[in-house]
């Protein structure tokens, strides 16, 4: 299983907490996905007292580690401030980094993204940036001081997948001791597994799980999806082929 910032987490797969149809569905989902980390949004926990004090205790009974975010933040200093609001709120020094950039496509801002993550990183965050999958971005990400990167396989929520698996696959070749998550963007388990055959080593989503006609059950395929995948990295595929070549022998063949 990967090991984040020092700690191995029990399971490759990550799923998010906005969007369930209710608390019961949500808990439903986790279970059935075995999920190791859940995501959640600071803004959330701070909307009401009550209503987050009902929210945080539904998490805890998940039994899963909690990583918060800044999501919906579009500058260096609305991202550092909630982070810093997150650390009192939840007792941790995770952080899932986001600063975005473009209202439409939702990419994070990698001017404002870099300059945030070091800033955390200096204040003894663990960052987990949410980025694209630019070398040059990821590089100055790693410099700064973050031992994880997160890029996008497509932008939030649409379900696309991965769109661009030849930038996906040089990020995993070119930080080959980083732990590297596809965050956002995916909308089956085929996409999922598809992730981790790339020799990513956990996937991130919620949107495919939460507006599933049913959640849990998506969420347990997306499992199997994370476990196929990652047997499938390890396991020493194939090379694909430009020309068909025989399964059976034709060798001892009988002439007519």
């Amino acid at each position: 299983m990967p090991t984040f910032y020092g700690t191995e987490v029990t399971s490759r797969l990550m799923l998010g907490t906005a969007q369930y149809p209710s608390p019961a569905i949500l808990a439903d989902a986790f279970r059935r996905s075995g999920a190791g980390i859940a995501t959640v949004s600071v803004r959330r926990e701070a909307g009401g007292d009550q209503a987050g004090q009902d929210f945080w205790a539904l998490i805890r009974k998940l039994g899963v580690a909690l990583m918060p975010n800044t999501a919906g933040c579009y500058s260096v200093r609305e991202a550092v401030t909630t982070a810093q609001m997150a650390r009192e709120l939840f007792d941790t020094n995770w952080i899932k980094l986001e600063v975005i950039g473009h209202a439409d496509t939702l990419q994070p801002d990698p001017f404002g993204l870099v300059e945030a993550a070091a800033q955390l990183a200096e204040d003894g965050f663990e960052v987990f940036p949410y980025c694209t999958e630019d070398l040059v971005l990821c590089e100055r990400l790693v410099e700064v001081g973050c031992k994880v990167l997160m890029p996008w396989g497509a932008p939030i929520g649409t379900g696309m997948g991965l769109k661009n698996i030849y930038g996906l696959r040089s990020v995993r070749a070119h930080f080959p001791d980083i732990p590297l998550v596809v965050d956002a963007g995916l909308g089956l388990p085929s996409h999922a597994a598809q992730a981790m055959e790339l020799g990513y080593d956990a996937v991130l989503l919620n949107t495919a799980v939460a507006k599933a006609g049913d959640p849990a059950a998506m969420a347990h395929a997306f499992a199997l999806a994370v476990e196929a995948g990652a047997l499938a990295a390890g396991a020493d595929a194939m090379d694909a082929r430009d020309m068909a070549a025989p399964s059976t022998p034709v060798f001892g063949k009988a002439i007519l």
